[in-house]
């Protein structure tokens, strides 16, 4: 009962996930006016599979992180409670944040309920010096450097007509190209943070688990996407189709790079970055929407930790 309760609310982790996160990669191609919606999201769906795929093969050490594995205590990751409460926190809190139209980041919210879940079942074992080294600090650092990246990105690419104002069909293209591997980075980098809470499932294996996380992921993207991907393309910042070019390259060398390193970057972070970063150079920056979704990230790991914390309390008195 618990095992089968655990695949189900991980499943609606991956389904919020990609209602939630699919669309950042291709919010600049909508944003812009290069494509219309639909395309956009289908475009989206595909991509963010093929990096969902590639996790099977690449990312080992992101699943190994987001057992929970060195920042709880180790009789925990095995804890079918545990594991359950971790999922109910962060899908509660990714389905708020989707339901309001909030960009946030799905690495935090398995962050904070690892953590609340944690200090729960066992005060003492929650290791903050792994949670700041691993966690913290590339969450911390990700959309600041994405806000310098983009910005000079694009102050060096538009003197050299990389980033014209305007639709060409090779920028067209570029756009699509970039747009396609931010989706690609993004399903690389979250589908094994999702897919390590079914690792303490003896009858589960990792590749099954990643493929579930892999079709819900898509599933979410396709049909609760709207609310972000009006956020995200038209609220953040003003965009022409050179500046989602270079928001796209911005966030794809980033996400890509934390994936490879196993660094937990939030790709909602470096996207939202990148495009806050051109729209500061542009004064563009839409500041009345940045603020609150700015905001909303410094709220999504403590109210996971505490929708978390709660859960573990109803789930152990339940089971």
């Amino acid at each position: 009962m618990l095992s089968f309760l655990i695949v189900l609310v991980v499943a609606i982790v991956a389904y919020t996930n990609g209602a939630n996160a699919n669309f950042k990669g291709v919010a600049s191609l909508y944003g812009s006016g290069t494509t219309e919606y639909r395309t956009a999201v289908n475009w989206a769906a595909v991509t963010t599979a093929a990096g969902a795929v590639c996790a099977m093969f690449w990312t080992g050490h992101m699943l190994k992180a987001f057992s929970g594995k060195g920042l709880v205590a180790d009789v925990l990751v095995a804890d079918p409670v545990f594991l359950l409460s971790v999922a109910i926190g962060a899908a509660l809190t990714g389905s708020l944040a989707t339901w309001l139209g909030f960009p946030v980041s799905t690495t935090h919210a398995l962050t904070g309920a690892l953590v609340g879940a944690g200090l729960i079942a066992s005060p003492g074992g929650v290791n903050f010096s792994h949670l700041w080294s691993t966690f913290a600090l590339p969450l911390l650092f990700g959309p600041v450097v994405a806000i310098l990246l983009g910005s000079v990105l694009y102050l060096f690419l538009r003197p050299l007509k990389l980033a014209p104002d305007h639709r060409t069909r090779t920028l067209d293209a570029l756009h699509f190209l970039s747009a396609g591997a931010v989706c690609f980075a993004r399903g690389l980098n979250d589908t094994p943070k999702m897919a390590a809470l079914l690792a303490g499932i003896a009858f589960w294996n990792d590749l099954t688990g990643l493929l579930l996380v892999a079709i819900a992921m898509a599933l979410g993207g396709l049909i609760s996407a709207r609310r972000v991907a009006n956020t995200l393309a038209n609220k953040i910042t003003g965009m022409n189709p050179g500046q989602g070019f270079v928001a796209n390259l911005t966030t794809s060398m980033l996400a890509i790079t934390g994936s490879v390193y196993g660094l937990p970057l939030s790709t909602t972070h470096v996207t939202v970055g990148s495009l806050l970063g051109i729209g500061i150079v542009t004064r563009q920056a839409r500041w009345r929407t940045a603020v609150p979704v700015l905001l909303a990230w410094v709220t999504t790991l403590p109210c996971a930790a505490l929708l978390a914390a709660l859960a573990y309390v109803l789930c152990r008195a339940a089971f």
